[in-house]
C-alpha cells in the first residue's frame, strides 16, 4: 500500500472532490484518480460513491478514513520527533490563539522563548475556538489557547491556566442597566453582536436563552472573527453582546459594561488544548512551560 494513495485518499475525502485535492496536494487529477483506484482494488472495498457534485465517502469509506487520519498523524509525530532529534532539539512550534489573548500573555512567552532559543521558529493561527479546535484535530497546530471545551473530547487533552467568565456586556448609560427589577427575560428584546453559531460563546448565549424558554437573541451582526475587536459597535449602539472578563480590563473594555445578572454569566475556563497522545517538541513544551509562567506573573489564577 502506497503511502502517496493514503494521502490522496485523505484529501480527497477532505475536499469532496478531486479536482480540489489535486490543487491541495499538487498532483494531477489522473494520478489522484488512480491512487483511490488502487486503493479500492487492494482492500476490495468501494470507499466513495462518485456522484455529479464530487466524491462521497462510503460507510466502510468513512470508518477507513478516520483510522487513516490517525494513522497517518501519528506518523507525521514520528517524522517530526526524528527531526528534533537530528536538528539539536530546534523546531517549529505550531500554535493557534483566540483574539482575545494574543496580546496579553501569549506576547511575553514569545518574546522569552526568542531570547531562550534563538533559532526557534514558530507559526501562529489567530482565530475563534471552532477554527482552532478543527485545524487542532486536522494536526494542522501543535497546541492551541482558546476557552476549553465543557464536554471531554477523546480527540484532545486539555490543561486549565485561568478563569475568564463569560459576560453580557454594552455600552455605558444603555437603557438596560437602568431597567427596574431586571430580569433575564428582558434580554429577549434586546438586539444582539455576537459570533457564528458554531462558536461555544454563541452555544452557551442560545442554550441560556432556552433554558428559559426564549426564541434564540435577535442577532443583528453575526462575526467570524473576535468578537472583542468589534467592541466599538457595542459602544456605539445598543447592541449587547458577551465577552470575558478579561477583555473589560483591556483597552477594548472601555466605555462598556456589564450586566450584574447572575444568569447573564457563564463560567469559563481558558486553557491550553492538544491531540490526544500526539508528539510534542521540546521546543513546544518549552513553550507551553513559558506561557504557565506568565499567567503566573499576571497573577491569573490557574484553575
Amino acid at each position: 500500500m502506497r503511502l502517496e494513495d493514503l494521502d490522496y485518499f485523505l484529501a480527497v475525502a477532505h475536499a469532496g472532490h478531486v479536482g480540489r485535492a489535486s490543487e491541495a496536494v499538487g498532483a494531477t487529477q489522473p494520478a489522484l484518480t488512480k491512487g483511490i483506484q488502487r486503493l479500492e482494488r487492494e482492500l476490495q472495498i468501494p470507499l466513495f460513491e462518485r456522484t455529479a457534485k464530487g466524491m462521497v465517502l462510503t460507510v466502510a469509506g468513512q470508518a477507513f478514513y478516520e483510522r487513516v487520519r490517525t494513522a497517518r498523524s501519528g506518523l507525521d509525530e514520528a517524522v517530526k520527533e526524528a527531526n528534533d532529534l537530528y536538528l539539536g532539539k530546534v523546531g517549529l512550534i505550531r500554535a493557534g490563539i483566540s483574539p482575545n489573548y494574543a496580546e496579553h500573555f501569549f506576547a511575553g512567552a514569545c518574546a522569552a522563548l526568542l531570547r531562550q532559543r534563538p533559532a526557534a521558529r514558530m507559526q501562529v493561527t489567530v482565530g475563534l475556538n471552532d477554527k482552532l479546535f478543527g485545524a487542532l484535530r486536522l494536526g494542522d497546530l501543535d497546541f492551541c489557547i482558546s476557552a476549553l471545551m465543557h464536554v471531554e473530547d477523546s480527540d484532545f487533552e486539555q490543561q486549565p491556566l485561568f478563569t475568564d467568565d463569560l459576560r453580557v456586556v454594552g455600552r455605558e448609560g444603555h437603557p438596560v442597566f437602568s431597567a427596574p427589577h431586571l430580569c433575564f427575560d428582558d434580554l429577549a428584546r434586546q438586539s444582539w453582536i455576537l459570533a457564528g453559531p458554531n462558536v461555544m460563546a454563541r452555544r452557551a448565549v442560545e442554550a441560556r436563552f432556552a433554558e428559559h424558554g426564549l426564541p434564540p437573541p435577535n442577532v443583528v451582526i453575526e462575526s467570524n472573527s473576535s468578537i472583542a475587536s468589534l467592541m466599538s459597535v457595542v459602544r456605539a449602539t445598543d447592541l449587547l453582546s458577551v465577552t470575558g472578563e478579561s477583555t473589560l480590563k483591556q483597552h477594548f473594555g472601555q466605555g462598556l459594561a456589564s450586566l450584574s445578572l447572575s444568569e447573564a454569566r457563564w463560567p469559563r475556563v481558558v486553557g491550553i488544548t492538544t491531540r490526544r497522545g500526539a508528539y510534542l517538541s521540546p521546543l513546544t513544551v518549552r513553550f507551553i512551560e513559558l506561557l504557565r509562567q506568565h499567567c503566573a506573573a499576571d497573577q491569573l489564577p490557574a484553575s
